[in-house]
């Protein structure tokens, strides 16, 4: 074992007692000083740049930056020719995941048109910022979760709007359903991969590019690399502390709502995963490939699902509430997903050992 290995094993050894409560107690933080606070989720909201939520972006960056300075970019290679990866990731999510959302929106929410269209958005807002500590907390690849970000975030420029204008516009027609309309700048989506996954890039790149030149990989791997780890899980909880506080008094108010937008996003979380889990083993992945394949297909870009609801629909439509419930489930959803795949983990291991010993 690796001394990276050995270090993310260490830090899985505490979080294995307390993640569950710390993000618990930060969901439910949020949710309650949005509801009690006057004037919170209003101030929050106002300290935004051009449409982006500064507090969110800051929570964002502070989380991904570790992750990111982890990954050993000189190993990018070796994820870019496995083609076992890249081409079901792209198929994952380009094609099934936003189709499988679409048919669980019309089947489980076929009298709520908002809420519909405001899931449909978030199954196309495909996942390039929190799936990174969610893959690193499960030991999946760093360096594959990397490039599949990055492959995500191309895609996601190029794609998004013509997937929006087809399920929302075009498919409804084809299938004599009620059709709508998406209004999203190509400046909003590019803006949006810019700052959520280019500026944590450039400085995980930076750093270990500084560090190991300054001070060797030995240095980098086993004194800066543990230092700077833990700032992931702070800004994972600042994130969700200050997410949940924009949004707590809409989450509060309509309880049964949120109960109706939660069962296809449960729905949608579990299939994608388990599938592309499933997949990942069939294809003979390795354990850490499979695990990012699962993470990277299963997770949302909420930040961007949210802003373009809001922008095409305003801040008080049941489009942009049905993605804020989206990380109200992807988060402990996920979470628990976590702990399946470590156990999971084990299985790979026993499976390898019966082989080499055959």
């Amino acid at each position: 074992m690796t001394s990276t290995d050995t270090a993310v094993v260490g830090k899985l050894s505490t979080l294995d007692r307390l993640l569950p409560v710390w993000i618990g107690a930060a969901m439910v933080a949020g949710v309650l000083a949005g509801r009690w606070v006057p004037g919170l989720g209003a101030g929050l909201d106002a300290v935004a740049v051009d449409g982006v939520s500064l507090p969110i972006a800051l929570g964002l960056l502070v989380m991904m930056y570790p992750v990111l300075a982890k990954v050993r970019y000189d190993r990018l290679d070796t994820v870019t020719r496995d083609r076992r990866l890249l081409l079901p990731s792209v198929i994952l999510n380009w094609l099934i995941g936003p189709a499988l959302m679409f048919g669980l929106a019309w089947l489980l929410l076929p009298d709520l048109p908002e809420y519909r269209t405001g899931l449909i958005i978030v199954g196309l807002a495909r996942c390039i910022a929190m799936v990174i500590i969610w893959n690193d907390l499960a030991c999946g690849d760093s360096e594959a979760a990397a490039v599949l970000v990055a492959l995500n975030s191309v895609f996601q420029v190029i794609a998004f709007g013509t997937l929006g204008w087809f399920y929302l516009s075009v498919l409804p027609g084809w299938l004599g359903l009620p059709a709508s309309d998406l209004a999203v700048s190509g400046w909003q989506i590019v803006k949006n991969v810019l700052i959520f996954l280019g500026i944590p890039l450039v400085a995980g790149y930076l750093s270990r590019r500084l560090g190991e030149r300054g001070k060797g990989r030995t240095w980098y791997e086993t004194r800066y690399l543990p230092k700077v780890g833990p700032i992931a899980l702070y800004g994972l909880l600042f994130t969700i502390v200050i997410l949940f506080a924009l949004q707590g008094h809409q989450i509060t108010s309509q309880p049964l709502d949120v109960a109706r937008i939660a069962l296809p996003l449960l729905a949608y979380f579990a299939i994608m995963w388990a599938g592309s889990y499933a997949f990942g083993k069939a294809v003979g992945l390795s354990y850490e490939r499979t695990t990012t394949l699962a993470f990277t297909a299963a997770g949302n870009n909420f930040e961007l699902a949210i802003a373009v609801a809001i922008a095409t629909f305003g801040a008080t439509s049941g489009q942009a509430l049905a993605g804020v419930v989206g990380p109200l489930i992807e988060v402990p959803v996920l979470v628990a997903l976590v702990y399946v795949s470590l156990a999971l983990r084990r299985r790979f291991a026993t499976a390898t050992a019966t082989v080499t010993e055959e």
